[in-house]
């Protein structure tokens, strides 16, 4: 498959309390992904890829003895983004949850506090697996809610999560696995 057919697979989920141009809260996609449960749960559990499917991660760093992806474990991943690439900063986070063949998720740190969770949920269904990612805003400083409204942050998270799915659905497809 190709990564525009891929591309075309991602649909967003409804809800009433989207994020917007102003003001984060949480969004979500969607993508079935032809491929069991737990090879795609090896993929995003493995932090260290995440740069391979995200369009704005670049690297992440397992910390204090963390080598894996498991409850409790810490991390800082590095980033790029914003307009033309410019902005550039770094966040510490945490695994939340760790379940193979289901789902993973990480919350990251803004100022010392939780601020941003992203959930990687797992459904087998017809033909695979659906693949949800979503992200749910707790906590984000003023400074940062000011920029967001004129770089339009909502839309390139919105963006950000087509591509990682898209990159996940390539990848996994693209992996012989045992069905």
């Amino acid at each position: 498959m190709t990564r525009s057919e891929a591309q075309e697979d991602v649909t967003e989920i409804p809800s009433s309390n989207r994020s917007t141009r102003w003001w984060l809260r949480q969004d979500s996609k969607s993508v079935v992904i032809e491929a069991p449960p737990e090879r795609i749960y090896q993929l995003v559990a493995d932090l260290s890829r995440m740069g391979h499917w995200s369009p704005e991660c670049r690297q992440v760093e397992w910390l204090a003895g963390s080598t894996g992806p498991a409850e409790g474990a810490t991390f800082i991943g590095h980033n790029r983004g914003g307009p033309f690439g410019l902005m550039k900063w770094s966040r510490r986070g945490r695994v939340l949850t760790a379940d193979p063949g289901r789902g993973f998720a990480f919350v990251t740190e803004e100022g010392g506090r939780e601020s941003t969770e992203w959930r990687y949920r797992l459904e087998p269904v017809e033909g695979g697996t659906r693949v949800t990612e979503s992200y749910t805003v707790r906590w984000i400083p003023t400074w940062a809610r000011i920029v967001d409204v004129p770089t339009n942050r909502a839309r390139e998270l919105r963006q950000g999560m087509r591509h990682t799915l898209t990159q996940l659905k390539v990848a996994a497809e693209a992996t012989p696995s045992d069905r």
